[in-house]
């Protein structure tokens, strides 16, 4: 299973029990999962089973959307009296021609007329409602997840391009590592003698010091480290749970321990590959931020 995007649209209509319920679903960026569904006032007391299902289905991002209940029959919830209408339609012209004034009357004025409009109202409890109401929000969830798995399958692509970036920046960096401790206590050497010290290289307390100078340099363990979290976040990118959290902590260790490197190292080949490392990395950050 590849990770998910947060990034995704589903919707899905279930006929059942006289009505027809609608939910359209979207989902987008977010740290934590927040749920902003719309309901139609008939439903408001479902609205924490609602949430309920939602979150058994997406653990991060923003999910937004609406429920609309309408009759199953098709005809609009909203019917007009048309024998009322009538009726009023006539006392009007027949005013209208006593006080001549001009005969203008227009669909519009209908609605002016008090009473003339009338809902209909679902004879339904919620609780009745709630099985079909249920089956339209999965479909609507599964449809959401298919396309956040289907840009999912992008971003693994694209994260695992840049990894392998990262795994020839560390390949650089390894092969130049073993020549910086010794280069270190070359210099420290050619320092104590330019400073007019003679046979520093036969002082054993002086070789010492050096040594535990040199071994300040070595960055044999964060490369290690650095190893193992590039598998582990390669794993990650192929497990079956949400990763985003985990992925995004994996990355900032990737900057302690490249910083760590281009501290230790002073050198000038590492240090361009721990800035080339670096800006790689951040694009992998900004990528990250779109994963479940």
């Amino acid at each position: 299973m590849a990770i998910k995007s947060m990034t995704g649209f589903g919707a899905a209509a279930v006929r059942g029990d006289g009505v027809r319920v609608t939910v359209e679903l979207s989902s987008v960026n977010r740290k934590q999962l927040d749920v902003a569904v719309r309901l139609p006032s008939s439903l408001m007391s479902l609205e924490s089973r609602i949430q309920k299902i939602i979150q058994d289905h997406v653990s991060r991002g923003r999910i937004s959307g609406t429920v609309q209940l309408e009759s199953a029959s098709g005809r609009d919830a909203m019917q007009i009296d048309v024998k009322r209408a009538g009726s009023a339609v006539d006392q009007l012209r027949k005013t209208a021609q006593q006080l001549k004034l001009p005969d203008d009357l227009n669909a519009t004025v209908l609605l002016q007329i008090p009473g003339l409009l009338q809902m209909q109202t679902m004879t339904q409890s919620p609780d009745e409602l709630f099985p079909a109401v249920e089956k339209a929000l999965i479909a609507a969830l599964k449809k959401l997840n298919v396309m956040r798995l289907r840009e999912g399958k992008s971003l693994e692509k694209d994260l695992l391009q840049r990894l392998g970036l990262l795994e020839a920046m560390l390949a650089d960096i390894q092969t130049i590592a073993p020549q910086i401790t010794i280069k270190v206590r070359e210099k420290l050497l050619q320092g104590l003698e330019q400073a007019g010290l003679k046979n520093v290289a036969a002082d054993e307390r002086v070789i010492k010091e050096i040594a535990l100078f040199g071994e300040r340099s070595d960055i044999a363990e964060e490369i290690t480290r650095l190893e193992s979290h590039i598998q582990q976040f390669k794993k990650m990118l192929r497990g079956s749970e949400a990763a985003g959290r985990a992925l995004d902590f994996l990355a900032q260790e990737f900057f302690r321990e490249i910083n760590t490197i281009g501290s230790k190292a002073n050198e000038l080949k590492i240090t361009q590959q721990v800035v080339a490392f670096k800006t790689e990395l951040e694009r992998i950050r900004e990528q990250i931020q779109n994963v479940e």
